[in-house]
């Protein structure tokens, strides 16, 4: 097999939570282009006609969409166990489902943060547990979570937000210690500052853009197709003996 090759996923089935717009659709069209047929859900993903659906399938690939509130736990597990009753195997898993509450930590309610922490990590935890252990079981699969700059960093007025990317990067880190063994790859992206809904305030502040954008060695915000190389690299065979990172994608950004 040629290098190139390693990097096809053709015959493979992807799972992208969050992949209405921004990073997860990006991620799951980029998966596409591959050679994958895509599984895609979100909190708002139409489940017929969907763009993601229709771009997904002038690729020539097929594509089934779902809707599934993530902050739900029961709608959470009621979602697994659809898909798996209509797909067998899902060999790729891109847990990238994500939320967002901005206040400081003394306005931060209960609700702000169990919300963002029942989204951004305990959901990661399930959706890995219950596919995981499927591709355990068969020897071989790819879990790739959203991690995020503040993994790293502390982040300012998102405590609930810092804390669950801070837990995915633990979490990628853990199972990859776990599943290494039984031939199931469990890594993460950390994207930058990315042009995506959830930066929408950030990009609108008059302050704050301006210092982002100048902090960056890169010069700029990224864009969501940025990804899309690293998350096919990822679940690609072509990393068959990377387990256990975080990858920044980020203009440089940690390197400063």
């Amino acid at each position: 097999m040629g290098i190139l090759d390693k990097f096809s996923l053709e015959g493979k089935v992807a799972l992208v939570t969050g992949s209405k717009r921004g990073l997860g659709k990006a991620m799951a069209l980029g998966l596409a282009q591959a050679g994958a047929d895509i599984i895609g859900v979100s909190v708002s993903m139409e489940e017929s006609g969907s763009d993601l659906e229709k771009e997904v399938k002038a690729l020539g690939r097929k594509c089934k969409c779902y809707r599934c509130d993530f902050s739900d736990r029961k709608a959470t597990y009621d979602f697994i166990a659809k898909v798996k009753a209509e797909f067998p195997v899902v060999d790729i898993l891109v847990s990238n489902a994500g939320t967002i509450e901005r206040k400081p930590a003394v306005e931060h309610t209960d609700e702000m943060w169990d919300k963002v922490i029942e989204v951004n990590l305990n959901s990661h935890f399930v959706m890995a547990r219950e596919f995981g252990k499927d591709m355990v079981a068969r020897g071989s699969g790819k879990i790739v979570m959203t991690a995020s700059l503040l993994s790293f960093q502390g982040g300012i007025t998102v405590p609930g937000y810092s804390a669950a990317k801070g837990g995915i990067a633990q979490l990628t880190k853990a199972l990859a210690n776990e599943w290494a063994s039984k031939g199931v790859n469990v890594n993460a992206i950390a994207p930058g500052y990315i042009a995506t809904d959830l930066a929408a305030a950030l990009r609108a502040d008059p302050v704050r853009n301006p210092a982002i954008v100048a902090r960056i060695p890169a010069g700029n915000w990224g864009d969501p197709t940025d990804l899309q190389g690293a998350v096919v690299f990822l679940c690609s065979e072509a990393a068959s003996y990377v387990h256990g990172i975080v990858l920044p994608v980020d203009g440089a950004w940690l390197a400063r």
